[in-house]
This record gives C-alpha cells, structure tokens and sequence, in this order.
C-alpha cells in the first residue's frame, strides 16, 4: 500500500510541475504579443502624425503601461522604442 502512495504522490508532482512550469511561459508570450502589438501601434502613429506628437505620445505610455503591466524587463534594445526614434 505504500508503495503505491508512493507512485501516486511523485505522479502528482509530477503533474503539479509540469502544469505550473506552463503557465509562465503562456503569461510570457502574451506580454510579447501585447509589447509587439503596443510597438506596432507606436510606429504607425509616429508614421501617420510624427514623432512627437499627441498620438504617438499616446502610443508611447500605451507601451510603458504594457512593459510595466508585464513585469518591467522588457527593456532590451528590440522593445525600447524611445532609442529607435530619437
């Protein structure tokens, strides 16, 4: 009898990490979609009205709000728009 309690409780542990190692990864990649999305939506208003207008200021706290929203480490060269556009 044990030994099955045994085999049961390393199964659930098993499970347990398994699932719990999938959420962040999913989390992760909404942050990326939702960054590249903001960044998208940041470049199309720079095109469309210039860098510094009303729009693309919008668009600019749009993406800090999503950068910070995620976690804050987002902030590598490929997600800091402000560099690319000064």
């Amino acid at each position: 009898m044990t030994r099955m309690i045994k085999i049961l409780c390393v199964a659930l542990l098993t499970i347990v990490g398994l699932v719990g190692s999938s959420v962040p990864a999913r989390a992760d990649d909404k942050c990326e979609r939702d960054i590249h999305r903001a960044e998208d939506k940041l470049r199309d208003a720079v095109a469309k009205h210039g860098e510094h207008s009303s729009q693309a200021e919008k668009r600019r706290h749009e993406l800090e709000e999503v950068k910070r929203r995620c976690g804050g480490d987002h902030h590598d060269e490929h997600h800091d728009m402000d560099h690319d556009h000064q």
